[in-house]
């Protein structure tokens, strides 16, 4: 068995391969492995349990409990770390007159947040290994050995999971929730392949927490931020039984849902940086091309000159263009002098337009004139070719990431 203070090489097991090949039909509080299993645990891993709270203190105490019979029974050496967000309804206290020093609290007042705690959390742990888990009971504190188990065979994050075989919900979780978990779920695919990458029930090695590039999470889906931030490949998933709340209020609004979707665009950025700023790029293309179009068409009924109507429509958008692609495509370079970039986007632009011309020429009297429809074959690729050209001068010389860096400093 690996050593859970080591990060393994690349597993050959799939996360498939993590679940469990024949559960026993689950109760919600969930169940353990045999002692010899997690008596080789409590020695290899001793782990910290993060738990982000804001006003669960009604749920605090049931949680504390299973968490400590799990420690007394099966001999496991466990820490709890609560990061509350400042919720003054009594949590501070209930910690204060438990006493136990296996139990910590940390009461957060700035930047408050379920992902922000959990991050604070993990920092002020003890121990090599990190458990995440929710405070409403929803999540098994007995299906913790099961994720410590699977981190020993090679995994490098373990979820426990709702949607593989093995794992349930409990009946009045409703459809409406579970459409809501997979669609989540489907927009995060091409960053994950794991079956419920929005599970907040998960495990991971400090080392690879540590290891994480520029954590900047938004919301409350900390999992996906650290499977694609900390570069993990391996990804195991264990059935567990979740469980509704029973105390207390859900504290899942529209705006969190809202705030899934900005957290989504920051990782895709992330992990597929130059295709996404194309794609945004070539969004604001077409936006610009719509502009375009309303207001030569404007100009044209107000009685301008054709040569006035396509010279309107033309810098009208090259300005739109210009703010759309400084304000969300390149975000980043908004600090930097406006008119010396807008000058440099309209000599990119320029020399796109020329690019352009050029190539479609080109193509069409040396390969394409005598292909029916050579002509618009032409124009096609020499607009690819401009706005390949446009994109990469934007990209790597206007809105160039050093350039604001020197900016900045």
């Amino acid at each position: 068995m690996t050593s859970i203070n080591s990060r393994p090489g690349q597993s050959t097991l799939s996360s498939n391969d993590m679940t469990e090949p024949s559960p026993d039909k689950q109760s919600p509080s969930g169940s353990a492995d045999s002692s010899s299993s997690l008596a080789q645990i409590s020695v290899l891993a001793p782990i910290s349990v993060v738990v982000p709270t804001y006003e669960e203190a009604e749920n605090l105490p049931f949680l504390i409990d299973r968490l400590r019979s799990l420690r007394e029974t099966e001999g496991i050496d466990l820490e709890l770390i609560i990061a509350d967000d400042n919720s003054q309804d009594g949590t501070e206290e209930l910690v204060r007159e438990l006493d136990e020093d296996w139990v910590r609290l940390i009461v957060r007042k700035k930047d408050r947040g379920l992902s922000p705690s959990v991050i604070e959390g993990f920092q002020a742990a003890r121990h090599p290994v990190l458990v995440c888990m929710d405070a409403d009971l929803s999540h098994p504190p007995e299906k913790i050995p099961n994720l410590i188990l699977a981190l020993e065979s090679g995994q490098e994050l373990v979820i426990g999971s709702r949607y593989v075989p093995g794992a349930s919900t409990d009946d009045e979780w409703g459809l409406g929730r579970w459409l809501n978990s997979r669609v989540a779920t489907l927009m995060a695919y091409p960053l994950t392949k794991a079956k419920d990458p929005m599970a907040g029930f998960f495990a991971l090695r400090r080392s690879d927490f540590e290891s994480a590039h520029r954590l900047n999470p938004v919301g409350y889906k900390i999992a996906l931020e650290l499977i694609v931030k900390c570069g993990i490949r391996n990804v195991g998933e264990v059935p567990i039984h979740f469980t509704d709340r029973v105390r207390g209020e859900s504290k899942l609004s529209f705006t969190e849902q809202l705030k899934y979707i900005q957290h989504l665009r920051r990782l895709y950025m992330h992990k597929f940086e130059n295709a996404m700023y194309l794609l945004q790029f070539l969004t604001v293309g077409v936006s610009g091309l719509i502009v375009n179009l309303c207001v030569l068409t404007l100009l044209s009924l107000l009685g301008a000159i054709d040569e006035v109507a396509l010279a309107g429509g033309v810098l009208v958008s090259l300005v739109t263009n210009f703010l759309l692609n400084r304000r969300f495509t390149f975000s980043y370079a908004r600090e930097g002098n406006i008119w010396r970039q807008f000058a440099g986007f309209v000599a990119v632009s320029f020399v796109g337009l020329v690019v352009n011309y050029s190539l479609a020429l080109t193509m069409q009297r040396v390969w394409l004139e005598d292909v029916w429809g050579g002509l618009q074959l032409a124009a096609i690729i020499g607009v690819a070719a401009g706005v390949t050209c446009n994109f990469i001068g934007n990209r790597f010389v206007v809105f160039k990431k050093s350039h604001v860096r020197k900016r900045a400093e």
